[in-house]
């Protein structure tokens, strides 16, 4: 397996996990606790595209 591949793999975890969080969001009943799950699902997004970006041979930040 490539770090490609494994770069890719682990978005993917991180895209599922922010589409959970979306999803209990959208359940839950405290405006506290949905406004808090979608900030986390947000930010795993955010890192997805990032890890993503990385793993396919874009610009390293190092």
């Amino acid at each position: 397996m490539s770090i490609a591949d494994e770069s890719g793999g682990r978005s993917r975890q991180m895209r599922q996990k922010a589409e959970q969080l979306e999803q209990a969001a959208e359940r839950a009943t405290d405006p506290a606790e949905r406004e808090r799950l979608k900030e986390k699902a947000r930010r795993l997004q955010e890192e997805s595209k990032q890890a993503n970006q990385t793993g396919s041979g874009g610009v390293d930040p190092m």
